[in-house]
């Protein structure tokens, strides 16, 4: 992928499974949500990999080790690996490891996840600053992690011991809602020691670059719901991403997205992984997809025609990231999306 300003999605004339070696996959709200699947994804996900597309599990949340991970996909119809999921836990560990001795002690702020994947690169995880770490990492623990264990990371950091986190996402979808995610977290630390952690996770390179080298992807296709992890995470890799609307991200966002955020497909689920896309156009003052006309006015996008709701929202893409450029697109998008009910 080019770092050139995208101003439109994208077309492909195959099928992205079949266009792309490897689907490295946000977990949470593109294949479940809440725990249970979302719909389509374990058939689409199944005729993907009968058709030679390699399936990757990548996820921000450090508490689960990829074992859990893969028997959580495993029981939803998924079958699925260890070795299929990558966290940012791991990321972080190699991280760790390139910085300081083999053997080195770590101090833990989080759960299992991030103990596993120290030992894996031979890195010694410890509980307390009195234990002479020469690390801190920090990440998502549940919340269960009691308050005790930042000021256990305090302690160390004021001794200048080098502060790591796996990732900042401020939230963390739950059964019953949004809560804290390891970004929060962090920034109780950063509050109360004024130092600043070196973060692994989406969308920052280090975690693309263990995506990368475990998987061996040569052509890989970043899947997820998410712009400013998952979206500008392939961006800063450099490699080409498919959004789906089976998350967090609604099509005013999408419209309103600077460049680091706009991905290069636009699809309602994972059926997007198994078919081409269609391709937009310039179409006089505006640009077309399927049915659909849209232009950008003086103060908002309008949309003229008819047919699939979804090429009229990649139509709309065209038309904002366009005028927006290197920016934000900030005309009235209401009445356009209204006539597609996104």
């Amino acid at each position: 992928m080019s770092q050139s300003v995208r101003t439109r999605p994208e077309g492909s004339g195959q099928a992205l499974s079949e266009a792309y070696d490897t689907a490295l996959l946000d977990l949470d709200g593109v294949v479940y949500a809440g725990g249970n699947a979302i719909s389509y994804a374990v058939e689409s996900l199944a005729t993907a990999r009968a058709g030679g597309m390699r399936l990757a599990y990548v996820t921000n949340n450090a508490l689960r080790t990829p074992d859990t991970v893969a028997d959580h996909l495993t029981e939803l119809g998924i079958p699925t690996g260890a070795d299929d999921v990558i966290t940012s836990a791991q990321a972080v560990a190699r991280l760790i490891s390139e910085q300081v001795p083999a053997g080195a002690r770590v101090l833990v702020i989080g759960g299992e996840g991030l103990r596993v994947a120290l030992r894996e690169r031979g890195l010694v995880p410890v509980e307390s600053a009195e234990d002479e770490p020469v690390a801190v990492v920090q990440g998502y623990g549940g919340p269960e992690l009691q308050w005790a264990r930042f000021a256990e990371a305090c302690y160390a950091i004021a001794r200048g011991v080098a502060w790591y986190a796996s990732n900042t996402d401020l939230t963390i979808p739950s059964a019953r809602g949004i809560a804290p995610g390891n970004g929060a977290a962090v920034e109780v630390v950063r509050i109360a020691t004024g130092a600043e952690p070196q973060v692994a996770g989406k969308p920052l390179p280090p975690m693309h670059r263990e995506t990368i080298l475990r998987t061996g992807a040569e052509r890989p296709l970043v899947v997820g719901d998410r712009l400013d992890t998952d979206i500008e995470g392939a961006f800063n890799g450099e490699v080409d991403s498919l959004l789906v609307l089976t998350g967090v991200t609604d099509g005013a966002q999408l419209l309103a997205a600077p460049p680091q955020h706009r991905p290069t497909y636009v699809d309602a689920d994972l059926r997007g992984l198994l078919t081409g896309q269609p391709e937009v156009v310039e179409a006089g003052d505006g640009f077309r997809c399927g049915g659909w006309t849209a232009t950008a006015g003086v103060e908002r996008l309008e949309l003229d025609g008819d047919g699939e709701a979804l090429d009229g929202l990649r139509a709309l893409c065209a038309a904002a990231w366009t005028a927006a450029g290197e920016g934000v697109c900030e005309l009235d998008a209401g009445k356009a999306l209204a006539r597609l009910e996104l």
